[in-house]
């Protein structure tokens, strides 16, 4: 039972933080090196409007793993392990981050690009790279704190 709670989680973790990545390091270069303002911005809403509920999905299963895992294993809110404490600390601030992108940026930059604002839509746009630079950071951070925490 707790392998697959583990690999669950380690399966939605690595969706969330890889279609960052994969974003942010591969889809963004080729957008802007061959798309005209208008379609990048078309093609991100587009993007976001199927990757976005997707991690939805994502945070749900990471959360109910993770609790699960945290407290059948690791003893809960007991255990005085910094590197759980961290990837519990750094996994909050993630989902926070994705609440105000999703819940505030993601929404007018939505509604800016349907109503064809594309100057708004890009401002919007400008806001949103940093928190998903943020959360990749983090992403990748978390990451390595769960791969290499246990031996520290």
């Amino acid at each position: 039972m707790i392998s697959l709670i583990q690999a669950l989680h380690g399966m939605a973790a690595t969706a969330w933080v890889g279609g960052i990545f994969f974003a942010y390091m591969a889809l963004r270069p080729a957008v802007n090196a061959t798309l005209e303002p208008a379609q990048r911005l078309q093609l991100w809403q587009s993007a976001y409007s199927h990757f976005l509920p997707l991690v939805w999905v994502m945070i749900g299963l990471l959360l109910a793993t993770g609790y699960t895992d945290f407290f059948l294993r690791f003893n809960g809110f007991d255990n005085n392990a910094l590197y759980l404490k961290l990837m519990h600390g750094i996994g909050l601030l993630m989902i926070l981050l994705f609440c105000y992108l999703y819940f505030v940026l993601y929404r007018r930059f939505s509604l800016a690009v349907s109503k064809g604002d594309m100057p708004a839509a890009a401002s919007i746009m400008t806001r949103i790279r940093p928190v998903m630079v943020i959360n990749l950071s983090l992403g990748m951070l978390i990451t390595a704190i769960g791969i290499a925490g246990p031996s520290l």
